[in-house]
């Protein structure tokens, strides 16, 4: 999962209210079983010590109708909402708790951690392009190309030849325009993949254009069109891109896993993975999180670290807190402090599935790749892994 959305809770101080709501209800008296939830979730809050202003804010926008939504996740500070992010599994019943940092541990199991994924509706003019990611669905910028000539004529004359050339040129020209253009957008977005909807001609045209390392990872589809907005043709696109990100997912994370199992071994040396608070800690503290690795239910997750007000300002106790610049620093969830740090610092995180017949990995349910290796030994004095 990709973190920059989570950038407006980076740097605003706490505390925090954090709330895991579900909206999606189709009976007559959803808009007053809302407005209930808001009201309780509000007063959870207020007796955990949230201020009045900020439970006013949350309130207002709980009780809200949010048409289409399974389910929100909103997070307030100082008397307003920060940040409001759709859930696409939403709790069971609402979650609200009153922090020192934002607890964003449960967006792992909610708000779905599926690749970002770029659509591109391609046809012989150009392309529209929509990125789907944990946020939901968005545009994301169309590239129109020339639109004459771009139909042939069944005639075989000489004149009517040429202008069938014409026709192919304008098709090649226009299908090199929406490559660039969906090559540009895709790195832009931090999509992970793209998938090619419309005719077969104009895909295979679009793709085959692609640069090398974003075309042997295209995919494309017989369902959906670029006038395409909804009916039966879109609500394929959607099962399957579903389908494609989830099997993407759970790739990705099968592949940190390997690296994750291999790196805690030594190399000539060389420690390429962490895990464990203490570690984890001091990788954080340097940036050097490549990948933060998360196993829901593990019981390092709400484990107490002490955090100050900047993502990087970390520690296992308290009293180390205070040589890191921050005279008071707060308790908070070992996952929470984990992925601010990473989200501060450019880093992903990435959900594990539940254990195998190898043991479940990382001990504790966090782990990390890491930018660069340890040399000789892990932080703090710890003992690294075995072959």
């Amino acid at each position: 999962m990709k973190l920059a959305f989570l950038d407006p809770l980076l740097h605003t101080p706490g505390p925090w209210a954090s709330v895991y709501f579900g909206t999606a209800r189709n009976t007559e008296d959803a808009a007053t079983q809302q407005e209930l939830q808001a009201r309780a979730a509000c007063e959870r809050l207020a007796a955990q010590g949230a201020d009045d202003a900020t439970c006013q804010a949350l309130y207002a926008e709980l009780s809200t109708p949010a048409p289409g939504l399974p389910g929100r996740a909103l997070f307030a500070s100082h008397g307003a909402v920060r940040l409001d992010i759709p859930l696409t599994t939403p709790p069971a019943q609402p979650e609200s708790c009153w922090t020192a940092l934002p607890h964003t541990g449960p967006l792992l199991d909610y708000a779905g951690a599926d690749p970002a994924c770029l659509v591109a509706y391609v046809d012989r003019t150009g392309a529209g392009m929509e990125l789907y990611d944990a946020q939901g669905r968005h545009p994301a910028g169309q590239v129109e190309g020339h639109d004459w000539p771009v139909h042939r004529t069944a005639t075989a004359e000489w004149s009517e030849r040429h202008f069938q050339n014409a026709v192919e040129d304008t098709w090649e020209a226009n299908a090199a325009r929406a490559a660039e253009a969906v090559a540009a957008t895709a790195e832009d977005c931090g999509a992970e993949f793209v998938v090619l909807a419309g005719d077969p001609r104009e895909r295979r045209a679009v793709r085959d254009k692609l640069p090398q390392q974003l075309r042997v990872a295209a995919v494309e589809s017989d369902h959906g069109g670029r006038a395409a907005g909804s009916g039966a043709g879109q609500r394929l696109l959607d099962a399957e891109l579903e389908t494609l990100r989830a099997e993407q997912a759970h790739a990705h994370a099968e592949e940190a896993l390997q690296r994750f199992r291999a790196g805690r071994v030594p190399t000539e040396g060389r420690i390429d993975a962490a895990e464990g608070v203490p570690a984890l800690i001091d990788a954080a503290r340097e940036h050097r999180i490549e990948a933060l690795l998360v196993r829901s239910g593990g019981t390092d997750l709400h484990r107490d670290v002490w955090v100050g007000p900047e993502p990087d300002q970390l520690a296992l106790r308290r009293t180390d807190a205070q040589y890191l610049g921050e005279p008071r620093p707060a308790a908070a969830r070992a996952d929470d402090a984990l992925i601010r740090s990473a989200a501060a610092t450019g880093a992903e995180v990435i959900p594990l599935p539940d254990p195998d017949g190898r043991g479940a990995a990382p001990v504790g349910g966090l782990g990390a790749l890491l930018r660069w290796p340890y040399e000789g030994g892990l932080p703090g004095g710890g003992r690294p892994r075995e072959a």
